[in-house]
């Protein structure tokens, strides 16, 4: 699958996803078959079928020859990846949405990160720390390695128009991720950016996710005091 038909696939993926998490396509139901899903998309079968292969072995579909393609009932747990854009999230909450660049420069990353995304020491990364607001009030601030090789074109974008997450999720699919939370005390530049008292509990969340080139990215998320992360399962 040519990296254009892979991202489409991705596209797909996660809109099915979307369908499935907001019920509009229920448990136990048919989906529409990929003949018409091809039509809907305007993308090849073949596409299609990977797309929703890949939510099969998620356990969010059930594929059976001449049943056709249901949604699971009472699917397995497993955990899915599923990458937000910061700026849909914020718009979709019904606030306008902006993004600032505090810092970006072209570095070697510490032995932490490193080790994280599976990297040599030496190897050159873009560093970037970012700012998004929902009504002019900060709502995260990010703090994100990016790995040119396995991200392509990163040098050349212009981060103050788009911001990296949304590139990101937009450009490159990921093959596997792994994602982690933990609660910690503002330090002074997250209580600086957050505008927010140093020592204030905020939820972080810290990402990394890869694909044939390695690793993609390794971030790490610091939300506005009192945000809420709801999984639906």
């Amino acid at each position: 699958m040519t990296e254009r038909s892979a991202s489409k696939a991705q596209s797909i993926v996660t809109e099915v996803r979307r369908r499935i998490v907001d019920r509009e396509w229920r448990q136990g139901d048919r989906i529409p078959d990929e003949a018409e899903l091809a039509i809907e998309f305007g993308v090849a079968r073949a596409t299609v079928n990977k797309a929703l292969q890949l939510l099969a072995e998620e356990g969010l579909l059930e594929r059976k020859r001449r049943a056709g393609t249901h949604v699971t009932v009472n699917p397995a747990r497993k955990a899915t990846l599923t990458i937000p854009i910061v700026r849909e999230q914020i718009e979709g909450a019904g606030m306008a949405y902006s993004h600032r660049i505090i810092a970006q420069n072209r570095s070697a990353a510490p032995a932490d990160i490193a080790a994280r995304m599976d990297l040599a020491r030496d190897q050159m990364m873009i560093h970037l720390r970012t700012v998004h607001y929902g009504d002019e009030k900060p709502f995260q601030v990010e703090d994100r390695w990016i790995n040119p090789i396995a991200a392509p074109g990163a040098e050349d974008v212009d981060f103050q128009r788009i911001n990296p997450n949304e590139w990101l999720v937009r450009n490159f699919p990921w093959s596997r991720g792994d994602i982690a939370f933990s609660a910690e005390n503002a330090n002074a530049r997250d209580a600086r950016l957050l505008e927010t008292r140093q020592g204030t509990a905020l939820l972080i969340l810290q990402r990394t996710t890869w694909n044939d080139q390695g690793a993609i990215t390794s971030v790490r998320l610091a939300f506005h005091p009192g945000y809420c992360m709801r999984a639906i399962p």
